[in-house]
């Protein structure tokens, strides 16, 4: 069992600083690859972000509505196939 980060990425729209507006997938549910898991608030816009795997999403690391800078951690997920460390404990 291995477990990948959802890394929040840079949007292009300059802003360094956005808003977690809805997660999509509930923790502990499975997910497929390029599923849309979260939706994040940039300049009034809203923007989904995509499950990097076929798995589960294991740990949610920011809440709904809280800000979160490019390149920090969004949540982990879970895949059967890959080696890796397991992640701390749930929010």
């Amino acid at each position: 069992m291995s477990y990948i980060d959802l890394i929040l990425p840079e949007l292009g729209m300059g802003d360094r600083l956005v808003k977690v507006s809805l997660w999509l997938v509930d923790q502990g549910a499975p997910v497929s690859l390029g599923q849309p898991v979260v939706e994040i608030l940039v300049d009034s816009a809203t923007v989904d972000l995509p499950s990097p795997t076929d798995g589960y999403l294991t740990r949610k690391v920011v809440r709904e509505d809280e800000h979160i800078e490019v390149g920090q951690r969004l949540a982990v997920f879970e895949n059967a196939s890959l080696d890796a460390p397991s992640p701390e404990e749930s929010i």
